[in-house]
């Protein structure tokens, strides 16, 4: 059975990884050095490496079933299940682990809904979501972090402690919003109560803070143009494996 969709047809690329064809390929390149293509023994994977590496990325881009995404690609459905299941830990984003003494990072929580009611609670959504704890380097407004899921009833304070997040930026500066409370992290200026305003010499240090936090959003928009992350049918760890992935594509396409 031939498939439509083909990384060796360079306009199937952009519209999913996101990135121009030489870019694509540096991915490849990345992933066959961390050994995601290993020769092994027993019948060898229908499609080429760069053909599963698009089938995953169609997948989260366009979060349609496997049944409807199978025969773009020319393969079955349990074969498209098990490249997903394979490749989706592969692409997994790499934590930085070591940071600059001046390096200052942004995080803030997201929810992803998630049908799998074993990991997720109802949250402020009134869905069943998971927490994902995100931290970005304030400067590239790259991803240099992404927590464990949580239920999405935890708030961020919480999440921020259990997820390991914490503990992947060390004492690095951390900037957050007021959800972050008593974690150390550097926060906005509280109003006190009563008051409709902040003083003046509160004023201007507020005002730089939200500009500067506001770039996490605008992180997490973008991520957000992955439909997976609108409606994940991902079981267990599936969730958080296509965060990570994504957070490592969401680099690539930043970076440029």
């Amino acid at each position: 059975m031939a498939g439509v969709i083909t990384a060796s047809e360079p306009s199937w690329i952009a519209p999913f990884p996101g990135r121009s064809p030489r870019h694509f390929g540096n991915l490849i390149t990345a992933l066959r050095r961390e050994g995601a293509d290993p020769v092994r023994k027993g019948r060898p994977w229908s499609l080429p490496l760069e053909d599963r590496v698009l089938l995953v990325a169609a997948y989260w881009r366009t979060n349609l079933t496997l049944r409807q995404l199978a025969p773009l690609f020319g393969v079955s459905k349990s074969a498209a299940d098990r490249i997903i299941d394979y490749l989706g830990p592969a692409l997994a984003l790499q934590q930085r682990k070591r940071f600059r003494t001046d390096t200052v990072l942004i995080v803030d929580g997201t929810l992803v809904p998630t049908r799998d009611h074993q990991v997720a609670e109802r949250s402020k959504n009134y869905r069943y979501s998971t927490n994902h704890q995100v931290v970005i380097d304030a400067v590239t407004r790259l991803t240099v972090a992404v927590g464990r899921p949580l239920p999405g009833n935890r708030n961020d304070r919480t999440a921020w402690d259990l997820s390991g997040a914490k503990d992947a930026v060390g004492r690095t500066t951390v900037i957050a919003d007021g959800g972050y409370r008593g974690t150390g992290l550097v926060i906005p200026h509280r109003r006190e109560p009563g008051r409709t305003e902040f003083p003046a010499w509160k004023e201007d240090p507020t005002r730089s803070h939200r500009k500067v936090r506001a770039r996490v959003e605008h992180a997490f928009a973008r991520m957000k143009t992955w439909k997976i992350l609108r409606d994940c049918r991902l079981k267990g760890d599936g969730v958080h494996h296509a965060m990570l992935s994504i957070a490592r594509l969401h680099n690539l396409t930043s970076a440029g």
